[in-house]
């Protein structure tokens, strides 16, 4: 098929260059002539594991191009996907500005009969919302408006996206039902299911499945908090509760909360979108709640430690990527325990395998920028792991027992075993486990 797809973010860009993969010609759309410029030129502006080389193979043999020039890139497409940002507003609800503003301009160059998809995350409704906008100066019989909701996990996405474990897609029309299970088709040859529904319930599903996700992380950081005040090590809860086939292993680590691109805006959306429509939804503030204070426990930790003196400290951090695997920085833990440490008058060195050039940006100096994890240490009075990168996993436990002015670590991600940091003389606090307090 020859494919638009409008906007290249980390959903636009995944989703382009798989499709093309797939033997499919792809147009991607952007307004940023900077950026469109550098992915003409073979830059990649997101970092994402094993994107580079299909980004490559793509762009080399033709099937994957940029433009700036809307009507040109839709032109020949049979399938428009809008990837665009849907960022919270003030009230928590999804700005749809952009998408609105694309069905808009679509309405005024379509010529022929094409599906429309909104692969962003968007509320319930949207695709109505689309559909009544580009039927102000369209007929009917030209679009289809479908909701294909994402469910690409930051990290892994060109895996998830070219083995799904499922492919959701809402659409009424028989015509569209068509296109897409073509489109598709490719990428569930094992087995895995598509699922059609009606629009609402797609543009539900993904809202339903972001939030049930977080409400789990949220309630294991309650129970590991929980942990440490009664002498329980939330490990072997995690372990004892992940074995029962009713609740599974997934998403029941406990750390500093959740952040990124989803889960904070999606949560976020929901209960607002709950409360447009007269309903209480408890649960989502209760989880909103638990995972913004989350954020502060180290914070809360470190000022402890240090009898609540932080000016003139150093602070070590190791991860600002919201995850690992990643460059996005968007609700990073990292950000706000940075802010807190230089709230307190504590100066911060930092070092992530690819997020620093993202947070080196914001801070405009503020934060020193290492060139890798043990010369974050060098002086620091304390070290502070925020993100589970591998790299972190097996460190030289004496070169960081050398630079450190003190053998103390706040570790936000559980990486380390509490004896073993015993026995290896460090102080050393985690999350819902008893700490190990060597002078």
């Amino acid at each position: 098929m020859n494919i638009a797809v409008v906007g290249t973010g980390y959903v636009g860009l995944v989703t382009g260059t798989c499709f093309a993969e797939t033997g499919n010609k792809v147009i991607c759309v952007d307004i940023d002539e900077n950026k469109v410029k550098r992915m003409q030129n073979g830059e990649i502006p997101i970092y994402e594991p094993g994107l580079d080389v299909l980004f490559d193979r793509n762009t080399r043999q033709s099937r994957l191009s940029f433009t700036t020039d809307l009507a040109a890139g839709i032109k020949d497409a049979e399938v428009i996907f809008l990837a665009l940002p849907t960022p919270p507003g003030e009230d928590g609800s999804a700005d749809l500005k952009y998408i609105l503003g694309v069905a808009k301009d679509l309405s005024k160059i379509i010529t022929d009969y094409k599906v429309i998809i909104d692969k962003s995350t968007v509320p319930v409704g949207t695709a109505e919302k689309v559909a009544a906008i580009l039927a102000e100066n369209l007929s009917k019989d030209l679009f289809d408006v479908v909701s294909n909701p994402e469910f690409l996990r930051e990290g892994v996405a060109v895996e998830d996206f070219m083995k799904p474990d499922r492919v959701v897609i809402g659409t009424e029309s028989e015509r569209a039902r068509k296109v897409m299970k073509q489109l598709y088709e490719p990428f569930v040859r094992q087995g895995n299911p598509i699922y059609f529904m009606d629009e609402r319930s797609a543009e539900m599903t993904k809202y339903a499945a972001n939030s049930y996700l977080a409400t789990r992380i949220s309630f294991m950081n309650e129970i590991a908090n929980l942990c440490e005040k009664l002498g329980a090590n939330v490990d072997a809860v995690r372990v004892g509760m992940g074995s029962d086939s009713r609740i599974g292993k997934r998403f029941l680590f406990p750390g500093v909360g959740y952040g990124g691109s989803c889960f904070p805006k999606d949560v976020q959306a929901l209960a607002k979108t709950a409360e447009d429509s007269g309903y209480d939804f408890k649960i989502l503030e209760a989880v909103m709640g638990v995972n913004s204070l989350q954020k502060h426990r180290l914070t809360e930790k470190i000022k402890a430690y240090f009898n609540n003196d932080l000016k003139g400290k150093t602070i070590a951090i190791w991860g600002l990527a919201f995850k690992p695997n990643t460059d996005d920085i968007r609700e990073a833990p990292a950000l706000y325990l940075i802010d807190d440490l230089i709230a307190a008058g504590a100066q911060v060195k930092a070092f992530d395998p690819e997020a620093m050039s993202n947070v080196k940006a914001q801070y405009n100096g503020q934060v020193n920028m290492a060139a890798d994890q043990y010369e974050a240490l060098i002086g620091a009075d304390a070290l502070a792991i925020v993100t589970e990168w591998s790299v972190f996993r097996t460190p030289s436990y004496e070169v960081m027992k050398q630079l450190l002015k003190n053998p103390v670590i706040f570790d936000g991600r559980n990486l380390y075993d509490v004896e073993a940091m015993n026995d290896k003389g460090f102080h050393y606090e985690s999350i819902g486990r008893n700490p190990v307090k060597n002078n």
